[in-house]
């Protein structure tokens, strides 16, 4: 089932209800996770409720195993994180999530096993088990309502891993049955309005013509055209002219 052998543990430490296990499930595997490992839940294993709430992820847990303790889960990792939203009195690095992923990144790709534990619902992780971990990853979220849903802190770090492994673009055009516009596509654009504007008396005062025409040029300039778009303009301006003759 795996996508990416490579890839964290996610922990989930004394989950209260199967419904947020499942919700984990689901959020893992959204962004191609799937080692699992699940700390003494409260309603036992497996759970049914996990399993209708995970979805098309069920495999996730059929495969997921389960530990007595946190020493027991982490035991073969080299490096743990614990996720936290408060204060812990601990002397340990603190690390963003993108920051955590990113380094839990790159300490894969170097040959070492990492994990990620998270809290039970009710108040999060004990001190006792953030002990265990080697440094902590704090969301930035609102100070007055700081408690994130077991579920909701998965799909934000297994966001935040897709991001780090993985090449994600920025920013992408989907182009739907069409080509950009090339320049001379745009430049005859531009001289069909200029010379239908000029008929139409746009382009006045007279001593102002040039520099509209210009302000004009530059308009088409920066709009990125499809060559669909062109085609679409030069049919508005020829129905517009069209429509003003009909009645000649």
């Amino acid at each position: 089932m795996s996508e990416n052998p490579m890839q964290p543990s996610f922990v989930l430490v004394r989950p209260q209800m199967g419904e947020n296990i499942g919700a984990a499930a689901r959020a893992m595997w959204n962004f191609g996770l799937d080692k699992m490992r699940v700390v003494s839940p409260r309603d036992g294993w497996p759970s049914q409720k996990a399993v209708a709430m995970a979805s098309g992820a069920g495999r996730l847990l059929d495969e997921a195993v389960q530990y007595s303790s946190v020493a027991s889960a982490v035991s073969e990792s080299h490096y743990a994180f614990a996720t936290t939203a408060r204060a812990r009195g601990l002397t340990k690095v603190i690390y963003s999530p993108n920051e955590a992923m990113f380094l839990a990144a790159q300490k894969i790709q170097a040959g070492e096993r990492v994990s990620v534990l998270f809290g039970p619902e009710r108040a999060g992780l004990e001190n006792e088990d953030v002990a265990q971990a080697n440094a902590l990853i704090s969301v930035p979220v609102n100070s007055q309502f700081a408690s994130l849903n077991l579920a909701q802190c998965v799909l934000l770090m297994a966001y935040e891993w897709r991001r780090a492994s993985t090449d994600v673009q920025a920013q992408r055009m989907e182009m739907v049955k069409t080509d950009w516009a090339t320049g001379q596509e745009v430049e005859m654009l531009a001289q069909h309005y200029e010379e239908r504007l000029d008929e139409a008396g746009f382009f006045f005062p007279k001593q102002k013509a040039t520099g509209m025409k210009i302000n004009l040029r530059n308009m088409w300039s920066r709009l990125s055209l499809t060559r669909a778009d062109v085609q679409m303009f030069h049919g508005m301006v020829r129905q517009i002219v069209r429509w003003k003759d009909r009645d000649r």
